[in-house]
């Protein structure tokens, strides 16, 4: 749902309803995972997909009766075989979608909700989607802060509790309370959608290779900065809207910003004074992802160096180098396109091979 909040936000500000359809969950190989969305507004303007074009029809119609009505819906779509132009997910799964109306009178924390999403804060939206509380009703929890309500005293702070553990991982669920918040399965089922704030990539070099591998990673939902100690490169307008630019020795920037489990670092400096600093300091620290340019023999002096500054294997094990997947890439688009599916690949266990030769499941758990 991050992607459409432009909009939603719009929508909301100038008093205009619109119906959020929102997965809440899957089976097998669905398209989309929960916490999809798509919205119907003003002019039956539609934003966003639930499945990738398999069900957006029948969604449209679905939202174009919660906004006549305001009743919530639960509907499941799924494949098929009886009839393969039928409804459905032609990819063999099923999705549940939670289908509400969205206005200031109906959800008065809605605006508050993404204002701490565009402005990096940690939010969960709790809803409810089935058993005797009301459907659609909604609850926005803060690691601080609570808005609206989804019924009862007890159940708004069973969630909350629940809502605030999961913040910190970007955890979204279903989860199952009896009506004043005890743990039932057969009672009141909450979908929890938590916005953490969106993972770092953090390149090194501001070269013309940095502005591609900036872009895409923008496009996967990074929020990324570029750091180079060299003012004449490291300026906004090579890059593209939105990506921070810093001037600063790379392992200086780096010594004094904080990393997570889900940070993505690419050192595209090719050049030992600042490479090795750099990496001597991102392999002794918290990271998804660290690549580092340049050609197997630059590799080679590079770990060298970095042993005799006292890394040892576990450390270099880390360092993706050459950096990317072997896709033939040439131009600084095609080499930001091998990073990213190196770092795709890492982050859900793929192989990076063709999925023509491979047997199973697409989509990896």
């Amino acid at each position: 749902m991050r992607d459409i909040l432009p909009a939603l936000s719009r929508w909301y500000a100038g008093g205009k309803p619109f119906a959020l359809a929102t997965v809440v969950a899957v089976s097998q190989s669905a398209p989309r995972g929960p916490g999809a969305a798509m919205a119907v507004g003003p002019d039956d303007e539609v934003v966003g997909s639930v499945s990738g074009g398999c069900v957006e029809a029948a969604v449209f119609e679905l939202a174009k009766e919660v906004l006549a009505d305001g009743e919530a819906r639960l509907e499941t779509f799924g494949y098929s075989d009886e009839d393969a132009f039928a409804v459905g997910l032609t990819c063999g799964g099923s999705i549940t979608l939670l289908v509400r109306d969205v206005s200031p009178r109906t959800d008065p924390s809605f605006g508050a909700v993404a204002g701490a999403v565009a402005a990096h804060r940690p939010v969960t939206v709790a809803t409810v989607t089935d058993g005797p509380a009301r459907r659609g009703a909604a609850l926005a929890v803060w690691p601080d802060a609570v808005g609206g309500s989804l019924g009862s005293e007890g159940l708004d702070t069973a969630v909350t509790a629940d809502a605030r553990g999961e913040l910190a991982q970007g955890v979204t669920m279903l989860r199952h309370y009896g009506p004043d918040g005890g743990r039932r399965e057969d009672a009141v089922t909450v979908f929890l959608h938590s916005f953490a704030p969106p993972p770092r990539m953090l390149v090194f070099g501001a070269i013309d290779y940095a502005a591609a591998v900036a872009r895409i990673g923008a496009f996967l939902g990074y929020r990324v900065t570029v750091c180079d100690a060299r003012p004449v490169f490291a300026t906004p307008r090579r890059f593209p809207e939105g990506v921070e630019v810093v001037v600063d020795w790379p392992h200086r920037y780096l010594r004094d910003t904080e990393t997570d489990a889900r940070t993505v670092i690419c050192v595209l400096t090719h050049d030992p004074k600042f490479d090795v600093p750099l990496l001597e300091e991102a392999l002794r620290r918290p990271a998804a992802y660290i690549g580092a340019m340049g050609s197997r023999r630059t590799h080679d002096d590079r770990a060298k160096r970095l042993r005799e500054a006292g890394l040892g294997t576990p450390e270099l094990t880390r360092l993706r180098s050459p950096v990317g997947l072997d896709l033939g890439a040439r131009t600084p688009e095609e080499v930001a396109v091998s990073v990213a599916a190196e770092i795709v690949a890492l982050r859900w266990g793929g192989s990076g091979a063709p999925l023509t030769d491979i047997a199973g499941a697409i989509h990896h758990s």
